[in-house]
């Protein structure tokens, strides 16, 4: 039976801290889950210093990424590929659990889409509080853009994979970034479309247009494509109200190549909405998957 709980752990030269946080999840009040560590440093020796510190678990599975140094979204996106969980809860390999935190995250993960809670930066040597994110408080609150923004620590949400998000394998911020398509996902009415993933257009005649749905292409370079013609991302709100008016389209599908430039894509997100869209898709490929071209 598959666990409601898939715990993504990205390592690399992560021997010193591993077995701290493999030990805050076995201190889980909820059993219900597993975990993906996908090891992106080659090194085979993590399950031997686990089992080495008395942490040896049947619910703790290992991937390799097939690298060395890839990067973090490169690794998490390993691990949620061998994921069997409804929920996904990403966990870095020098960061620990409190020991009830899934207990309390996943009903709400469940429920809304996505929950998070405080996160609490403390100093290695003795644990002295650096920072938090949160206000004081023991009430959920509710997410919003300028409490998202206000974000001064690395936040990792507990995730119903429903959603079909994974993250963008950018240079820095990979986490910020998935936060922020989170954030639209869970408040704008997105629907993102994990099943289609395509490559976007190396020239205007790379890929035959699409007339319903509407399809917005983004390259690596920045270049904004409607169907097979390139556009200026501040034309996007007028392209959008009007198509809608013509074709009477309910849906949108953005397509986002893995290395396009996530300011972009923000600005590609807000035009549709300006634009009077009420429910759209973000399509990403897996990096090295040879994705389907619409027709």
């Amino acid at each position: 039976m598959a666990p409601l709980v898939s715990v993504l752990i990205p390592v690399y030269r992560a021997r010193a801290t591993l077995a701290r946080c493999i030990a805050s999840l076995r201190a889980q009040t909820l059993a219900d889950w597993e975990a993906i560590v996908a090891v992106d440093d080659g090194d085979p020796g993590y399950p031997a210093l686990l089992e080495a510190a008395g942490l040896a678990d049947h619910r703790i599975h290992f991937v390799a990424t097939g690298g060395v140094r890839t990067g973090v979204a490169r690794a998490r996106n390993t691990a949620l590929d061998a994921a069997r969980g409804r929920l996904v809860a990403p966990l870095d390999a020098d960061d620990s659990f409190e020991p009830d935190r899934l207990a309390i995250l996943a009903p709400l993960a469940l429920a809304r889409g996505a929950a998070s809670d405080d996160v609490q930066i403390v100093e290695e040597a003795d644990g002295t509080l650096l920072r938090t994110w949160l206000p004081p408080g023991e009430e959920p609150v509710e997410l919003d853009a300028d409490l998202l923004l206000d974000d001064p620590v690395p936040v990792l949400p507990v995730v119903d994979r429903a959603l079909g998000l994974r993250w963008l394998e950018v240079p820095i911020c990979d986490d910020v970034v998935f936060n922020l398509l989170l954030f639209f996902v869970i408040t704008y009415n997105v629907t993102v479309d994990s099943g289609i993933r395509v490559r976007l257009p190396e020239s205007q005649t790379a890929e035959s247009q699409v007339v319903s749905p509407l399809v917005i292409s983004l390259s690596p370079e920045g270049n904004v494509y409607v169907g097979d013609e390139q556009v200026e991302v501040e034309a996007l709100p007028d392209i959008v109200r009007e198509r809608l008016a013509a074709e009477n389209e309910t849906s949108i599908r953005i397509k986002a190549d893995q290395q396009a430039h996530v300011e972009m894509l923000i600005k590609v997100v807000d035009g549709v909405k300006l634009g009077g869209c009420t429910a759209f898709s973000i399509i990403t490929e897996k990096k090295g998957e040879e994705a389907p071209v619409e027709r």
